[in-house]
C-alpha cells in the first residue's frame, strides 16, 4: 500500500499550526508499519529549502485559465524524515517567504493540478491520496471529474479537517481555472453561491476524517455553514483523534531542555527548567508557574486572557508566563502587562520552538481556554512533560483531558469560555498546587498516558484498508 500526503505545510519544512505536526508525524508512523507513506507540499523560499539539497525528478509546465506556469518537482535527497518528501516548485507562485497569504486560490490551485500531473507520470502510483484541509480540497473534485485526470478516478482519497473554519471559498468567475469537467457537475464545487474547496472535497473524496471524534461530533452543529452538508456525508466520516511524534515530544531526549527527565525525576528535572524559566523572565520559582503557548486569536480565547490573568493575579500567588502572536491589540495589552505585575507575570510575543519545549517542561499548569480546538496538540505535550492542563471541554480537549473530579483524572475542565470560568479554573488548579501528594500523582498519571503516532497511525491504516476491502 502507498500513500501519498498531500498538504500546504510539514514539520519541520514549514510550519504555521498543528497542521505542520501533523503531517510530519503521521506518514513517519505509518512507514513504521510497513505501508510506504509519502508526502508532496509547495516548495517555499525558507530556511529548510535553503539548507538542503533537492534533487529535480520532473519538470513539466501546467495551464491555470490563460495562464501557463513552468514547475519542478523535487525530492529531499539524504532524507532522514522517515518518509520521501516531494516538494512542487512553481517559482512565480509558491517559491515565497510565506506559507498563505489573504488571497491563495491560485497559489493552491496551481499546486494541486502540478501534483495530479505528476502523480499521472508515475509507473508506480499512490493506493491512496490523503488530502489535509482546503488547500488541497480540490484533489478528490478533480481525480473523479476533470477529463485529464480519468485515470485516477479508482485511486481512493482520503480528506482529513484539521480546522473547518477556513474553507477556501472562491468566485464561480474563476471555474475556468480548474481543468475541463462535465459542467453538469459543478454543483459538486458549489457552496452557498461560492466555489468551496473544502466543501467539495466532503462531497467528493471517499472517506472524511477529523483530528478528533468529539471535534467530528461538534461540526454537525458548528462548521461555519457546512454542518448540513457533513449530516449529509456523515455515513463517511469518522473522527480520528491526532497524536504526537515521542521522538520530539520526549522528555528523556529532548535536546531542547536544560534538564531532561524521565517520571522517575519528574520532580528534579522538571525544577531544574522551571528555575531557568523564572531567571530569564524575572518570575519566582517557589510559586505554581501557569503557561499558555498559542496563536493570539478568538479562536484559542486570547482575547479573553489579560482580563483573566489581571483578575487571577490579583487573588493568587502565582507566575504566569506567555508565549505567542497574532491580534496586535492583545500583543499590546499582554505586553503591558509586565509592567503592572512585574515579578508575576511575563511574556515572549512571537514564537521560539526552544522556549516552547523549555515551558512545557518547567510549567507547573498549561492554560487553553479554547472557543474551537479540533484536537489540539499542546494539551498532549503538557501532560508528556508533566504539566497538568487546564482547558475548556471542547473538540480534541474533551477527548484528551479528564477533569480531577472523576475517576482517572488528569486536568482541569471548565464549560465556558468566560472570564469567570478561566479563573475559576485557575483557583482550582492552585488549591491543587497545595496539595502536593495529590498534585503529584495526577502528574504521574498524565505522564503515563500514550499519545503516540503509534496509536493513530493504526487507525489511518485500517480505514485506508477499509476503502481497498
Amino acid at each position: 500500500m502507498k500513500i501519498l500526503h498531500i498538504s500546504a505545510e510539514c514539520y519541520p519544512i514549514a510550519k504555521v499550526g498543528g497542521l505542520a505536526d501533523v503531517v510530519g508525524s503521521l506518514p513517519k508512523y505509518q512507514n513504521k508499519k510497513g505501508i510506504i507513506s509519502q508526502v508532496i507540499m509547495p516548495f517555499y523560499n525558507n530556511k529548510f529549502t535553503s539548507s538542503h539539497i533537492f534533487i529535480d525528478i520532473c519538470d513539466a509546465n501546467l495551464q491555470l485559465g490563460e495562464e501557463n506556469y513552468s514547475y519542478k518537482i523535487k525530492k529531499l535527497k539524504n532524507c532522514n524524515l522517515g518518509f520521501e518528501l516531494f516538494l512542487v516548485d512553481i517559482p512565480e507562485l509558491l517559491f515565497k517567504e510565506y506559507v498563505y497569504t489573504y488571497d491563495d486560490t491560485e497559489r493552491f490551485l496551481a499546486f494541486q493540478i502540478a501534483v495530479l500531473n505528476w502523480i499521472l507520470t508515475l509507473q508506480n502510483k499512490p493506493t491512496i491520496v490523503h488530502c489535509h484541509d482546503h488547500h488541497t480540497g480540490l484533489v478528490p473534485f478533480m481525480m473523479t471529474q476533470c477529463f485529464k485526470y480519468d485515470r485516477l478516478k479508482m485511486i481512493s482519497t482520503v480528506l482529513t479537517i484539521h480546522n473547518a473554519q477556513y474553507q477556501g471559498w472562491f468566485s464561480h468567475e474563476k471555474v475556468n481555472l480548474i481543468p475541463a469537467f462535465n459542467f453538469n457537475n459543478v454543483g459538486l464545487l458549489d457552496w452557498d453561491g461560492n466555489i468551496n474547496p473544502l466543501a467539495a472535497s466532503i462531497k467528493c473524496a471517499w472517506r472524511v476524517t477529523t483530528v478528533s471524534p468529539s471535534y467530528m461530533n461538534e461540526l454537525i452543529y458548528s462548521a461555519n455553514g457546512l454542518e448540513t452538508l457533513l449530516e449529509h456525508e456523515a455515513t463517511k466520516c469518522v473522527g480520528v483523534l491526532n497524536g504526537i511524534d515521542t521522538e520530539v515530544w520526549n522528555a528523556e531526549t529532548d535536546s531542547y531542555l536544560i534538564k531532561q527527565y524521565k517520571i522517575t525525576s519528574v520532580q528534579s528535572g522538571k525544577k531544574k527548567n522551571k528555575q531557568y524559566l523564572c531567571e530569564q523572565f524575572k518570575l519566582d520559582a517557589t510559586k505554581p508557574l501557569f503557561i499558555f503557548i498559542g496563536r493570539l486569536v478568538g479562536e484559542k480565547g486570547a482575547d479573553l486572557l489579560p482580563e483573566v490573568f489581571n483578575k487571577t493575579l490579583l487573588n493568587n500567588n502565582i507566575s504566569i508566563l506567555l508565549l505567542g502572536s497574532g491580534n496586535e491589540t492583545v500583543e499590546q495589552e499582554l505586553q503591558d502587562l509586565s509592567t503592572k505585575n512585574k515579578g508575576n507575570y511575563n511574556s515572549y510575543i512571537g514564537y521560539n520552538e526552544k522556549l516552547a519545549h523549555i515551558m512545557y517542561a518547567g510549567a507547573d499548569f498549561l492554560l487553553m481556554p479554547s472557543r474551537v480546538e479540533p484536537c489540539g496538540l499542546n494539551q498532549l505535550y503538557a501532560l508528556k512533560y508533566g504539566t497538568i492542563p487546564v482547558v475548556r471541554s471542547i473538540g480534541g480537549l474533551k477527548d484528551t483531558v479528564i477533569d480531577i473530579s472523576k475517576t482517572g483524572g488528569i486536568g482541569i475542565v471548565h464549560e465556558e469560555v468566560k472570564v469567570e470560568d478561566i479563573t475559576n479554573a485557575i483557583d482550582r488548579a492552585v488549591e491543587l498546587y497545595k496539595k502536593q501528594p495529590e498534585y503529584k500523582e495526577i502528574r504521574k498519571r498524565g505522564m503515563q498516558k500514550n499519545h503516540s503516532w503509534e496509536v493513530s497511525a493504526t487507525s489511518y491504516i485500517n480505514i485506508y484498508k477499509s476503502l481497498k476491502a
